[in-house]
């Protein structure tokens, strides 16, 4: 795998790791016990029965939000590990070269498009 290529698209990791990190700082909080885990903000419940009903859908909003920037988040990571183990690029299940495109497109890519199919079904 090209050097170049992995570099620059180790910095689009990391840029995507600050940008998910800050975005999971506006509305959660880290979980004490997993530092990888945040645990969404339950809003202050006001005087008004109504108010109270946009808060709790706010908070349910948010706990979608969250388990979606969570997920991403732990692909960044992963990426970003196996690229400080070597292993970034290589198909975890056939164990070959991933395609320089489909690492462009979709850097946290673990698998190469074949595999990819298999695995959705989508042969």
């Amino acid at each position: 795998m090209d050097q170049e290529l992995i570099q620059k698209l180790k910095g689009i990791l990391q840029a995507e790791k600050e940008r998910l990190t800050d975005e999971l700082g506006q509305f959660t909080t880290k979980s004490k016990h997993n530092p990888e885990d945040y645990d969404a903000d339950f809003p202050e419940l006001g005087d008004k029965e109504d108010e109270n009903a946009n808060e709790v859908a706010q908070y349910s909003h948010n706990l979608t939000l969250e388990r979606t920037l969570e997920k991403q988040l732990r692909d960044v990571n992963n990426a970003l590990k196996r690229i400080e183990e070597g292993t970034y690029g290589i198909c975890k299940y056939c164990n070959k070269e991933i395609s320089k495109e489909r690492l462009e497109a979709r850097p946290t890519s673990s698998a190469c498009i074949e595999c990819k199919k298999v695995l959705t079904q989508e042969m």
